[in-house]
């Protein structure tokens, strides 16, 4: 079914797909979660330069969107761990497609740090 006329005009469901993913970090601690369900610091040693802060607050949204679910293990010491669910693991082709053309097009450049963007995090 197509979801946009041939002239490809604004379509409601895409816009709040690409700002959902494309938010900033979204993307890469979706990415992580693609392996397997990781706690919060092992979350946070695969997204470099993310604050704390940041990582909460991204998983906090994409718990909401119910992309990714926080599991409490009741073991000694309590741990806690995200996944993602169905809903979330269903972009793994997207992640994949985004990833690929990343590599074809995309430039390496300085990283960039969180905290220099602090104003761009909402």
């Amino acid at each position: 079914m197509n979801v946009h006329s041939p002239d490809r005009d604004f379509c409601p469901h895409f816009q709040k797909a690409i700002e959902l993913v494309g938010k900033r970090w979204s993307g890469t601690i979706l990415r992580a979660l693609l392996d397997r369900p990781l706690r919060f610091s092992e979350i946070s040693a695969r997204v470099p330069d993310i604050s704390d802060r940041s990582l909460s607050l991204r998983l906090k949204e994409l718990e909401a969107e119910a992309l990714v679910v926080r599991k409490v293990e009741p073991a000694k010491p309590v741990t806690v761990g995200y996944e993602l669910t169905a809903k979330g693991r269903d972009l793994e082709a997207a992640i994949g497609a985004v990833e690929q053309w990343a590599h074809d097009w995309v430039a390496p450049s300085e990283a960039v740090t969180d905290e220099s963007d602090a104003s761009r995090i909402a």
